[in-house]
């Protein structure tokens, strides 16, 4: 009746494999190429990325310490006592929110947290990034605001957010609908030279296998699990800087956006790779697939 469609649970991972090659290749063609974003988002989301590249290259950092992110994930490591608390008690304020009680030093170490921006900093600076290097920051509002994008802003101080770049009256019909202010964060990511998420989220995911599906641009993909256990043994003396940026390197040779094979795990979809982080079906022609999609 009035022309809309509404898709809900498009990402569920139960329809990750074992689809026709000519459906999972309609997939691509929809989510990649057909599906815009309104109007007045692509033309903003446009502007940005040519306010970016007039400047010269640019990384596209995916900065995911957001209040909710670490309410619910129960990632408090960085914070001060009372933050940590008001991040508890964000969690207890949603009902539906199974997991209350969390402890947050053991979700880092498994390398489910987000980095936090000291983090960042350093993994920045460990894979050779400089202070010239052009760092646009992805994100909603960072918890702890400028105090705690100090260390990264000292680091690198051409970092610049949609805030930053645009007038507040050209954000203003986007400022109370989060997704939407998303949009724009997620035209520049894929326009971007580099793209860096700091968590695995399903924002992060898609750029990941929209950059593949664009010829493989180069994401960096970071071991959170790897590098929270280098980041503490530089941290408490035992790393030195040369061997922490060189172990940092050779931990992510093989996590740059290259080709290849997703990982199936028959009865366990919610385990396996994520077909638009990966939509292998679609990148690659011919009899020579094998060879580009390596093992």
């Amino acid at each position: 009746k009035h022309k809309v469609v509404h898709f809900n649970r498009t990402d569920t991972r139960l329809a990750n494999n074992g689809i026709p090659l000519a459906l999972q290749k309609l997939r691509c063609r929809v989510n990649f190429q057909g599906l815009k974003f309104t109007p007045q988002i692509e033309t903003l989301g446009l502007k940005l990325v040519r306010i970016l590249q007039e400047k010269g290259p640019f990384v596209a950092l995916h900065l995911r310490y957001e209040m909710d992110m670490l309410a619910f994930s129960g990632c408090t490591h960085g914070c001060t006592v009372e933050e940590a608390e008001e991040l508890k008690r964000l969690r207890y304020a949603y009902p539906w929110w199974r997991e209350k009680e969390i402890v947050s030093e053991e979700r880092r170490q498994q390398g489910l947290c987000p980095l936090t921006p000291e983090e960042a900093t350093l993994v920045l600076q460990a894979l050779g990034f400089t202070k010239e290097t052009q760092i646009y920051i992805a994100s909603g509002e960072i918890y702890g605001s400028e105090r705690r994008l100090a260390p990264l802003r000292a680091a690198f101080p051409r970092i610049v957010k949609k805030e930053t770049l645009l007038d507040p009256a050209e954000l203003q019909q986007f400022q109370n609908h989060s997704s939407q202010m998303a949009a724009l964060d997620f035209m520049v990511t894929l326009a971007s030279n580099t793209f860096i998420p700091t968590y695995d989220g399903n924002m992060a995911k898609v750029v990941e296998g929209h950059r593949r599906y664009l010829g493989f641009k180069k994401s960096i993909l970071p071991d959170r699990k790897k590098l929270v256990e280098l980041l503490d043994l530089h941290q408490n003396g035992t790393l030195p800087w040369n061997d922490f940026a060189l172990a940092v390197r050779q931990a992510h040779e093989k996590r740059m956006g290259q080709p290849f094979h997703r990982r199936i795990i028959p009865d366990k979809p919610k385990e396996e790779d994520y077909f638009y982080a990966n939509p292998q079906e679609c990148l690659c022609e011919g009899t020579g697939c094998e060879d580009v999609l390596d093992p």
